[in-house]
Protein backbone atom coordinates (compact mmCIF):
# COMPACT_ATOMS: atom_id res chain seq x y z
CA UNK A 1 0.00 0.00 0.00
CA UNK A 2 1.38 3.27 -0.42
CA UNK A 3 2.07 6.11 1.68
CA UNK A 4 -1.11 7.90 -0.33
CA UNK A 5 -3.05 5.29 0.23
CA UNK A 6 -2.25 4.89 3.84
CA UNK A 7 -3.30 8.98 4.16
CA UNK A 8 -6.44 8.07 2.33
CA UNK A 9 -7.20 5.19 4.76
CA UNK A 10 -6.33 7.50 7.87
CA UNK A 11 -8.37 10.04 6.95
CA UNK A 12 -11.56 7.98 6.30
CA UNK A 13 -10.70 6.05 9.33
CA UNK A 14 -10.66 9.78 11.40
CA UNK A 15 -13.74 10.96 9.46
CA UNK A 16 -15.60 7.43 10.36
CA UNK A 17 -15.44 7.58 13.89
CA UNK A 18 -14.82 11.62 14.68
CA UNK A 19 -18.69 11.88 15.88
CA UNK A 20 -18.36 8.64 18.32
CA UNK A 21 -15.22 9.88 19.62
CA UNK A 22 -16.81 13.37 19.89
CA UNK A 23 -19.90 11.93 22.02
CA UNK A 24 -17.20 9.48 24.52
CA UNK A 25 -16.25 12.20 27.47
CA UNK A 26 -12.26 11.66 27.89
CA UNK A 27 -11.29 9.41 30.47
CA UNK A 28 -7.99 10.11 32.59
CA UNK A 29 -8.05 7.54 34.74
CA UNK A 30 -4.93 5.63 35.16
CA UNK A 31 -4.15 1.55 35.30
CA UNK A 32 -6.16 0.07 38.03
CA UNK A 33 -7.28 -3.21 39.95
CA UNK A 34 -6.37 -6.51 38.44
CA UNK A 35 -3.45 -5.82 36.02
CA UNK A 36 0.48 -5.30 36.95
CA UNK A 37 3.55 -5.64 34.37
CA UNK A 38 1.89 -3.71 32.06
CA UNK A 39 4.15 -2.93 29.14
CA UNK A 40 4.14 -2.09 25.45
CA UNK A 41 5.93 -5.12 23.89
CA UNK A 42 5.76 -4.04 20.13
CA UNK A 43 5.20 -1.19 17.98
CA UNK A 44 4.22 -1.38 14.30
CA UNK A 45 4.88 0.86 11.26
CA UNK A 46 1.52 2.89 11.14
CA UNK A 47 2.91 4.21 7.55
CA UNK A 48 2.78 0.83 6.21
CA UNK A 49 -0.92 -0.10 7.41
CA UNK A 50 -0.21 -2.11 10.42
CA UNK A 51 -3.20 -1.11 12.25
CA UNK A 52 -3.41 -3.96 14.42
CA UNK A 53 -7.51 -5.16 14.29
CA UNK A 54 -8.06 -8.44 16.07
CA UNK A 55 -5.47 -11.55 17.54
CA UNK A 56 -5.63 -14.98 18.59
CA UNK A 57 -3.10 -16.54 20.56
CA UNK A 58 -0.63 -19.58 19.73
CA UNK A 59 0.12 -21.88 22.45
CA UNK A 60 4.07 -20.71 22.84
CA UNK A 61 2.38 -16.88 23.32
CA UNK A 62 2.87 -15.53 19.52
CA UNK A 63 0.17 -13.63 18.34
CA UNK A 64 -1.46 -14.05 15.19
CA UNK A 65 -2.81 -10.08 14.49
CA UNK A 66 -4.39 -8.76 11.15
CA UNK A 67 -3.64 -5.21 9.75
CA UNK A 68 -6.99 -3.54 8.89
CA UNK A 69 -5.14 -1.14 6.23
CA UNK A 70 -2.67 -2.95 4.64
CA UNK A 71 -4.86 -5.98 4.28
CA UNK A 72 -2.28 -8.21 6.25
CA UNK A 73 -1.80 -11.79 8.90
CA UNK A 74 1.44 -11.06 10.55
CA UNK A 75 2.54 -13.03 13.91
CA UNK A 76 4.25 -11.31 16.82
CA UNK A 77 6.61 -13.43 18.34
CA UNK A 78 6.83 -13.72 22.16
CA UNK A 79 9.95 -11.38 21.88
CA UNK A 80 7.83 -8.29 19.77
CA UNK A 81 9.65 -9.73 16.30
CA UNK A 82 7.10 -9.10 13.26
CA UNK A 83 6.58 -11.47 10.74
CA UNK A 84 4.30 -10.98 7.81
CA UNK A 85 2.04 -14.16 7.25
CA UNK A 86 -0.27 -12.89 4.18
CA UNK A 87 -1.14 -10.34 2.03
CA UNK A 88 -5.22 -10.57 1.12
CA UNK A 89 -5.71 -9.43 -2.67
CA UNK A 90 -6.89 -5.78 -3.29
CA UNK A 91 -10.08 -4.82 -4.86
CA UNK A 92 -9.90 -3.76 -8.37
CA UNK A 93 -11.72 -0.40 -7.26
CA UNK A 94 -9.47 -0.07 -4.60
CA UNK A 95 -11.99 -0.85 -2.05
CA UNK A 96 -13.97 2.32 -1.84
CA UNK A 97 -17.48 0.54 -1.77
CA UNK A 98 -16.66 -1.08 1.18
CA UNK A 99 -19.28 -0.27 4.08
CA UNK A 100 -19.06 2.71 6.39
CA UNK A 101 -15.34 2.76 6.04
CA UNK A 102 -14.57 3.05 2.43
CA UNK A 103 -11.34 1.22 2.42
CA UNK A 104 -10.70 -2.74 2.58
CA UNK A 105 -9.39 -3.86 5.75
CA UNK A 106 -8.77 -7.08 7.50
CA UNK A 107 -10.74 -8.08 10.62
CA UNK A 108 -11.38 -10.37 12.98
CA UNK A 109 -9.13 -13.85 12.92
CA UNK A 110 -9.30 -17.15 15.01
CA UNK A 111 -6.66 -20.10 14.56
CA UNK A 112 -7.96 -24.33 14.91
CA UNK A 113 -5.20 -26.08 16.95
CA UNK A 114 -3.46 -27.87 13.24
CA UNK A 115 -2.18 -24.58 12.60
CA UNK A 116 -4.88 -23.34 10.48
CA UNK A 117 -5.86 -19.74 10.29
CA UNK A 118 -9.04 -18.06 9.26
CA UNK A 119 -9.72 -14.94 9.27
CA UNK A 120 -12.45 -12.06 7.71
CA UNK A 121 -11.67 -9.39 4.59
CA UNK A 122 -14.38 -6.70 3.74
CA UNK A 123 -14.25 -4.59 0.38
CA UNK A 124 -17.53 -3.81 -0.61
CA UNK A 125 -16.76 -6.50 -3.51
CA UNK A 126 -18.34 -9.65 -3.87
CA UNK A 127 -15.39 -11.42 -5.33
CA UNK A 128 -13.46 -11.18 -1.89
CA UNK A 129 -15.64 -9.99 0.77
CA UNK A 130 -15.66 -12.90 3.26
CA UNK A 131 -13.99 -15.82 5.19
CA UNK A 132 -10.22 -16.79 4.34
CA UNK A 133 -8.45 -19.80 5.37
CA UNK A 134 -4.66 -19.67 5.41
CA UNK A 135 -3.15 -23.38 5.97
CA UNK A 136 0.20 -24.04 7.03
CA UNK A 137 2.54 -23.09 4.24
CA UNK A 138 -0.15 -22.43 1.58
CA UNK A 139 -1.55 -19.57 -0.07
CA UNK A 140 -4.68 -17.66 1.51
CA UNK A 141 -8.14 -18.70 -0.08
CA UNK A 142 -11.42 -17.41 0.42
CA UNK A 143 -13.80 -20.36 1.65
CA UNK A 144 -16.83 -18.46 2.23
CA UNK A 145 -18.43 -15.49 0.57
CA UNK A 146 -20.28 -12.69 2.76
CA UNK A 147 -22.48 -10.23 0.97
CA UNK A 148 -20.41 -6.84 -0.74
CA UNK A 149 -22.92 -4.92 1.55
CA UNK A 150 -21.86 -6.05 4.52
CA UNK A 151 -19.00 -5.74 7.12
CA UNK A 152 -18.11 -8.83 8.77
CA UNK A 153 -15.77 -7.97 11.62
CA UNK A 154 -16.09 -10.38 14.49
CA UNK A 155 -15.06 -14.16 14.39
CA UNK A 156 -15.81 -16.72 16.90
CA UNK A 157 -15.01 -20.63 16.95
CA UNK A 158 -17.06 -23.18 18.82
CA UNK A 159 -14.17 -26.16 18.76
CA UNK A 160 -17.27 -28.71 20.28
CA UNK A 161 -19.60 -28.03 17.24
CA UNK A 162 -16.54 -26.99 15.03
CA UNK A 163 -18.38 -23.96 13.60
CA UNK A 164 -17.68 -19.94 13.18
CA UNK A 165 -19.59 -17.50 14.08
CA UNK A 166 -19.02 -14.13 12.21
CA UNK A 167 -20.59 -10.49 13.18
CA UNK A 168 -21.51 -8.27 10.59
CA UNK A 169 -21.39 -4.57 11.87
CA UNK A 170 -23.00 -2.76 8.99
CA UNK A 171 -26.21 -5.06 8.20
CA UNK A 172 -26.45 -6.04 12.12
CA UNK A 173 -26.54 -9.81 11.89
CA UNK A 174 -24.19 -12.63 13.13
CA UNK A 175 -23.79 -15.11 10.34
CA UNK A 176 -22.52 -18.70 11.13
CA UNK A 177 -20.68 -21.29 8.74
CA UNK A 178 -18.86 -24.67 9.46
CA UNK A 179 -15.60 -24.37 10.01
CA UNK A 180 -14.73 -26.04 5.89
CA UNK A 181 -16.61 -22.81 4.65
CA UNK A 182 -19.20 -22.91 2.09
CA UNK A 183 -22.68 -20.99 2.37
CA UNK A 184 -23.32 -19.20 5.52
CA UNK A 185 -26.26 -18.99 7.85
CA UNK A 186 -27.92 -16.04 8.80
CA UNK A 187 -28.07 -17.17 12.35
CA UNK A 188 -29.42 -13.83 14.42
CA UNK A 189 -30.54 -10.44 13.12
CA UNK A 190 -31.88 -9.32 16.40
CA UNK A 191 -32.75 -5.57 17.01
CA UNK A 192 -30.10 -5.92 19.68
CA UNK A 193 -27.00 -6.51 16.78
CA UNK A 194 -28.06 -3.19 14.55
CA UNK A 195 -26.08 -0.12 13.89
CA UNK A 196 -27.78 3.36 15.04
CA UNK A 197 -25.26 4.72 12.23
CA UNK A 198 -21.64 3.63 12.23
CA UNK A 199 -21.07 -0.03 13.39
CA UNK A 200 -23.15 -2.36 15.44
CA UNK A 201 -22.31 -6.04 15.96
CA UNK A 202 -19.00 -6.14 16.65
CA UNK A 203 -16.49 -8.31 18.45
CA UNK A 204 -17.79 -12.10 19.09
CA UNK A 205 -16.38 -14.92 21.14
CA UNK A 206 -18.00 -18.41 22.43
CA UNK A 207 -18.72 -19.10 25.98
CA UNK A 208 -20.69 -21.66 28.21
CA UNK A 209 -23.61 -22.53 25.44
CA UNK A 210 -23.71 -18.99 24.46
CA UNK A 211 -22.14 -16.57 22.14
CA UNK A 212 -21.33 -13.22 23.24
CA UNK A 213 -21.51 -10.25 21.15
CA UNK A 214 -20.37 -6.24 21.56
CA UNK A 215 -22.43 -3.63 19.92
CA UNK A 216 -20.43 -0.87 19.43
CA UNK A 217 -22.86 1.74 18.41
CA UNK A 218 -25.22 0.57 21.68
CA UNK A 219 -22.30 0.20 24.02
CA UNK A 220 -23.75 -3.13 24.90
CA UNK A 221 -22.53 -6.74 25.85
CA UNK A 222 -24.81 -9.54 24.44
CA UNK A 223 -25.15 -12.85 25.15
CA UNK A 224 -27.31 -14.89 22.85
CA UNK A 225 -27.35 -18.77 24.01
CA UNK A 226 -26.32 -21.24 21.87
CA UNK A 227 -30.06 -24.13 21.70
CA UNK A 228 -29.65 -27.18 20.32
CA UNK A 229 -29.60 -27.80 16.33
CA UNK A 230 -27.28 -24.20 16.24
CA UNK A 231 -30.45 -22.00 17.14
CA UNK A 232 -30.35 -18.42 18.28
CA UNK A 233 -31.89 -17.53 21.33
CA UNK A 234 -33.10 -14.32 22.67
CA UNK A 235 -30.20 -11.96 23.16
CA UNK A 236 -29.64 -10.78 26.89
CA UNK A 237 -28.22 -7.51 27.87
CA UNK A 238 -25.21 -8.37 30.01
CA UNK A 239 -23.51 -4.98 30.46
CA UNK A 240 -24.11 -1.58 28.98
CA UNK A 241 -22.71 2.10 29.24
CA UNK A 242 -19.77 0.97 27.44
CA UNK A 243 -19.47 3.97 24.64
CA UNK A 244 -16.97 2.53 21.94
CA UNK A 245 -16.91 -0.95 23.20
CA UNK A 246 -14.99 -3.42 20.24
CA UNK A 247 -13.20 -6.50 21.01
CA UNK A 248 -13.11 -8.54 24.15
CA UNK A 249 -11.88 -11.74 26.35
CA UNK A 250 -12.57 -13.68 29.08
CA UNK A 251 -10.88 -13.37 32.02
CA UNK A 252 -11.23 -17.78 33.24
CA UNK A 253 -13.46 -16.23 36.58
CA UNK A 254 -16.76 -17.20 35.33
CA UNK A 255 -17.92 -14.41 33.22
CA UNK A 256 -15.70 -11.40 34.11
CA UNK A 257 -14.24 -10.02 31.04
CA UNK A 258 -11.62 -7.57 29.65
CA UNK A 259 -12.93 -5.27 26.87
CA UNK A 260 -11.36 -2.66 24.68
CA UNK A 261 -13.38 0.43 24.31
CA UNK A 262 -11.74 2.07 20.85
CA UNK A 263 -12.86 6.10 20.91
CA UNK A 264 -12.42 6.37 24.81
CA UNK A 265 -9.21 4.58 24.54
CA UNK A 266 -9.51 2.83 27.42
CA UNK A 267 -9.61 -1.19 28.91
CA UNK A 268 -12.39 -2.00 31.30
CA UNK A 269 -13.11 -4.88 33.44
CA UNK A 270 -16.67 -6.22 32.85
CA UNK A 271 -18.03 -7.99 36.24
CA UNK A 272 -20.43 -10.86 35.91
CA UNK A 273 -23.12 -8.22 37.09
CA UNK A 274 -22.82 -5.67 34.56
CA UNK A 275 -20.81 -3.34 36.58
CA UNK A 276 -17.38 -2.19 34.57
CA UNK A 277 -13.96 -0.66 36.31
CA UNK A 278 -11.66 1.00 34.03
CA UNK A 279 -8.00 -1.44 34.07
CA UNK A 280 -6.03 0.88 31.28
CA UNK A 281 -5.82 4.11 29.83
CA UNK A 282 -3.82 6.46 27.64
CA UNK A 283 -1.13 6.80 30.12
CA UNK A 284 -0.40 3.11 29.80
CA UNK A 285 0.58 3.17 25.78
CA UNK A 286 -3.32 2.59 24.44
CA UNK A 287 -4.12 3.88 21.23
CA UNK A 288 -7.49 3.03 20.32
CA UNK A 289 -7.41 -0.15 21.31
CA UNK A 290 -9.31 -2.98 19.57
CA UNK A 291 -8.86 -6.31 20.69
CA UNK A 292 -8.10 -8.28 23.87
CA UNK A 293 -6.65 -11.99 24.02
CA UNK A 294 -5.40 -13.71 27.48
CA UNK A 295 -3.30 -16.73 27.47
CA UNK A 296 -3.84 -17.94 31.35
CA UNK A 297 -2.84 -14.80 33.06
CA UNK A 298 -1.12 -13.47 30.45
CA UNK A 299 -2.99 -10.50 28.50
CA UNK A 300 -2.26 -8.99 24.94
CA UNK A 301 -3.86 -5.83 23.83
CA UNK A 302 -3.64 -4.48 20.32
CA UNK A 303 -4.23 -0.58 19.57
CA UNK A 304 -4.44 0.60 16.15
CA UNK A 305 -4.27 4.33 16.32
CA UNK A 306 -6.95 4.71 13.63
CA UNK A 307 -8.14 8.36 15.56
CA UNK A 308 -4.60 8.78 17.25
CA UNK A 309 -2.07 8.38 14.58
CA UNK A 310 0.73 7.28 17.07
CA UNK A 311 1.70 4.31 17.69
CA UNK A 312 -0.01 1.52 16.99
CA UNK A 313 1.02 -1.58 19.42
CA UNK A 314 1.23 -4.71 21.16
CA UNK A 315 0.80 -3.99 25.27
CA UNK A 316 1.01 -7.26 27.55
CA UNK A 317 -0.05 -7.15 31.30
CA UNK A 318 -0.74 -9.59 34.03
CA UNK A 319 -3.94 -10.48 35.65
CA UNK A 320 -3.72 -11.23 38.77
CA UNK A 321 -6.23 -12.32 41.57
CA UNK A 322 -9.79 -10.98 41.76
CA UNK A 323 -8.73 -7.29 42.74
Amino acid sequence: MSKRSIKITMSAVSVAVATLTAATPANTLSATGPLTDVRVAAHFDLSAGQMPENVTLLPDGTADVTFAASRQVAQVSPGGATRILATLPAPADGGVKTPVLGFPLTTGIVHTSDGTVYMLYATGTADLTGLWRIRPGQDPERITALPANGLPNGLALDEHSRQLYITDSALGTVWTVPIGGGTPTAWSAAPELASTGFLGANGAKVHDGALWVTNLDRGTLLRIPIRSGNRAGTPQVKASGLAGIDDFAFTGRGDDVLAALNAPNTVVRIRSNGTSTTVLDATNGLQNPTSIALRGNDVYVLSAAYTTATDPNLLRARLHGDR
